[in-house]
């Protein structure tokens, strides 16, 4: 694999991912295809009782390719990107996002599917899309199920970053840690604690189980999110013209159209 790296701890009950592209972990369609690949394969690993998202180098993920979000690759992308969540929800198998640096767009959506999510005091997390005319999907479904849709709206509509302190304050970052080195101590001793002395049969039931609402809404509104976003937000000038003026590294010029 050329853009991920994954890692079998504790006695192969934890898969741990490690986002690397060597810069800022952006996740592409190799990364995408890697990681789907990778995840199916975990449906014959009976033993794994926890998976682990982490980004190689100070930041989790820049976030999804600004370059597939053009009107011509972005059906393709986001098919493969949403079916990393599907493929997430199919397995059931606990996850935890842990997050340093910068973790937005795509890469905050990725962690959002997580069950548990942890920073260190680095970390700045947002859905900045519509800074550049488009809008999230998945962030678009999943936020206003975790944290409500006040506090949702605000952070898709805004772009603006929260810091670590900021997302556990509303509910979104489980635990915060003062640096990556601590971030590793803490989620070690938690996942030992909290996780690994249960059965892996009875944590996918159980997430199953506590995530049927999520799961049933995550499916039935994510396609049509997904839809919404291919077929009117990319009609339109001022979507087409925030993408290509980031590429183009120039301020967009808005129709409001």
């Amino acid at each position: 694999m050329q853009k991920i790296k994954i890692e079998y701890t504790h006695d192969n009950s934890v898969a741990r991912i490690i986002l690397d592209d060597g810069k800022g972990n952006v996740l592409d369609s190799i990364m995408m295809g890697e990681l789907n690949e990778l995840l199916n394969s975990f449906k014959e690993k009976n033993d794994l009782k926890i998976i682990t998202f982490e980004g190689a180098g100070k930041h989790f993920s820049f976030g999804a390719s600004v370059e597939e979000h053009t009107k011509e690759n972005a059906p393709e992308m986001l098919k493969a990107f949403h079916q990393l969540f599907y493929t997430i929800a199919d397995l059931a198998i606990p996850t935890l996002a842990k997050i340093s640096g910068q973790c937005l767009g795509g890469g905050l959506e990725l962690a959002l599917i997580c069950n548990f999510l942890f920073a260190d005091k680095t970390a700045k997390l947002g859905q900045p899309e519509i800074l550049l005319g488009v809008f999230p999907p998945p962030a678009s479904v999943i936020l206003p199920l975790k944290i409500g849709n006040a506090k949702a709206e605000e952070l898709i509509l805004t772009g603006k970053s929260l810091s670590a302190e900021e997302g556990k304050a509303i509910g979104l970052i489980n635990e915060v840690f003062e640096n990556k080195k601590e971030m590793e101590k803490g989620w070690d001793e938690w996942i030992t604690n909290n996780i690994l002395n249960k059965s892996a049969s009875s944590l996918r039931h159980t997430i199953k189980a506590s995530r049927i609402t999520f799961n049933h809404l995550l499916r039935k509104m994510l396609p049509a999110v997904e839809e919404m976003y291919i077929k009117e937000l990319m009609e339109t000038d001022d979507a087409n013209e925030g993408i290509n003026s980031f590429l183009g590294k120039r301020k967009p010029t808005w129709k409001n159209r």
